[in-house]
């Protein structure tokens, strides 16, 4: 008798904690109801955790879909006191820059990082994107040049900070941003980008810069043939992180950044002493390569993120939608359609650059105004295309991850991924292009997902989403996971 109340006490609170549950709006919410999940449940270990997706394998599942949204029932909040630029440590003429640019209080991951690079610590930046990373390492540098800048003798091709990135688009949106902070203050800003790498060699340019914001290839050939130089480097960033340290970068960097002498900790004086290293990504391994040991001493790098590290953007609901691969051309037109109805800025992904073009042509085709970029796109050609969505003039891009990382597009209010990506780092670096710091309030994700590869990854969204927790497998390394999946198909090691 005593075991039936038990059991009965038991099934009383968990039908309780769901009517409860209930009260709210769902987090996730299902096109069929029963599978709806609301803010506080939890699931039996012995029931288990009853995903929407699951019987998504089916062919009869089609046109099922769910959307999450972490906020769906969030409230007005309170003013919450936010610290002032000055009070985290920047000084009073890029604190009034910042205002004049429309930035009044720092953003939270700007708050922790910019105390911790200014007192010359070695520091792993990682927070959701567009949440103002660049700016959270831009800042102290700059103050930092400030203050060494006048004490120091001015040598040509030999810069005091340096950003490196993976991609070119990046180099020179984060040149765009340091050059609009050095505009009326006594700071030389340079972006160097490949393409004419082999031209400089033989015609060695003569600059006087005190940042350079560069992408690895270009920088690592100019410094290899002494054209830069690397002794006055007091500041090393690597953006986009994750990529760079990734094994199809990893070799270079290794070379590149032992020619710095990274400390464990710089002192900050004047003139200043070692060169001090600042990692920077939105995706971050739990573990960073062996490699890495070259350079730095692992024990030196300070963390600094955020609670939504990892997880889906809260603000941004994501709506996942179960399709046969002959829907989605259909879908993609009647949503598209109407974001361009409405005026709303679109960004469309493709896993490969053919169905990338297909995009394209068949939105044009249907008297939709969409240009495309990938990477297979020669870099004037890439550039003038995302201008013209970033400016404005068309609000309907069809591309590849190439625009998925770094990249700033605040105007962006929807993300179709007209093929789910691969990787669940490149799901976060896509919905990341929008929901941004400037942009609007009504920005939304919408997922197309067709083949069994990718209701796999949504299922492990769903699953984390439900039990509260980080997204797995979030690490960058691709050619490792691939070279992994290829041995275990085999049998054999590689």
């Amino acid at each position: 008798m005593s075991k039936l109340r038990h059991l009965f006490n038991i099934s009383y609170c968990r039908y309780y904690s769901i009517q409860q549950a209930k009260k709210k709006l769902p987090i996730i919410s299902c096109k069929r109801p029963e599978y709806n999940h609301y803010e506080g449940q939890t699931y039996s270990k012995f029931d288990g955790i009853k995903l929407a997706s699951k019987g998504w394998l089916s062919a009869k599942s089609k046109n099922d879909h769910f959307t999450i949204y972490y906020e769906a029932n969030k409230k007005e909040e309170k003013e919450v006191y936010r610290k002032s630029f000055e009070e985290i440590g920047v000084c009073n003429m890029l604190s009034e820059i910042m205002v004049a640019q429309g930035f009044e209080l720092p953003t939270l991951i700007q708050t922790k990082a910019i105390p911790s690079i200014l007192e010359g610590y070695n520091s792993v930046i990682t927070a959701e994107t567009g949440c103002g990373k660049t700016l959270a390492y831009l800042l102290p540098i700059f103050q930092h040049i400030l203050e060494w800048k006048p004490h120091m003798k001015e040598e040509f091709n030999s810069p005091l900070a340096v950003v490196i990135t993976p991609s070119r688009e990046l180099a020179s949106q984060i040149g765009q941003v340091a050059e609009s902070l050095a505009q009326g203050i006594n700071i030389n800003v340079s972006t160097l980008i490949g393409g004419r790498t082999k031209q400089k060699i033989l015609n060695p340019p003569i600059e006087y810069s005190d940042i350079l914001i560069t992408t690895l290839g270009a920088y690592s050939k100019l410094v290899t043939t002494g054209i830069l130089k690397v002794h006055n480097v007091h500041h090393l960033v690597l953006d986009e992180a994750d990529t760079l340290l990734d094994d199809t970068f990893i070799g270079k960097v290794e070379n590149l950044l032992k020619k710095f002498g990274i400390h464990y900790k710089v002192q900050v004086q004047v003139p200043p002493v070692g060169c001090q290293l600042t990692l920077v990504s939105a995706t971050m391994p739990h573990e960073l390569p062996e490699a890495v040991k070259s350079f730095v001493d692992p024990q030196s790098l300070r963390t600094i993120s955020t609670t939504n590290i990892h997880k889906l953007l809260p603000h941004v609901p994501q709506k996942f939608i179960r399709l046969g691969k002959a829907q989605k051309p259909v879908e993609l037109l009647k949503l598209v359609q109407a974001d361009v109805n409405q005026k709303r800025p679109v960004m469309i992904f493709s896993n490969k650059t053919s169905t990338c073009d297909f995009v394209s042509m068949f939105l044009n085709e249907n008297n939709i105004q969409c240009v495309n970029i990938n990477g297979q796109m020669a870099v004037p050609l890439k550039q003038g295309k995302f201008e013209l969505y970033n400016n404005g003039s068309v609000n309907v891009l069809s591309c590849t991850d190439i625009a998925s990382r770094g990249l700033d597009t605040t105007r962006t209010r929807h993300i179709i991924n007209y093929d789910f990506p691969m990787y669940i780092a490149d799901y976060i670096h896509r919905c990341g292009r929008t929901g941004r710091i400037g942009s609007a309030n009504d920005c939304t994700v919408t997922n197309f997902v067709a083949w069994p590869r990718e209701i796999n990854i949504v299922q492990k969204i769903e699953t984390s989403v439900r039990k509260g927790n980080e997204l797995p497998n979030v690490n960058a390394n691709i050619r490792r996971q691939i070279e992994d999946r290829i041995a275990r198909m085999t049998g054999v090691g590689i």
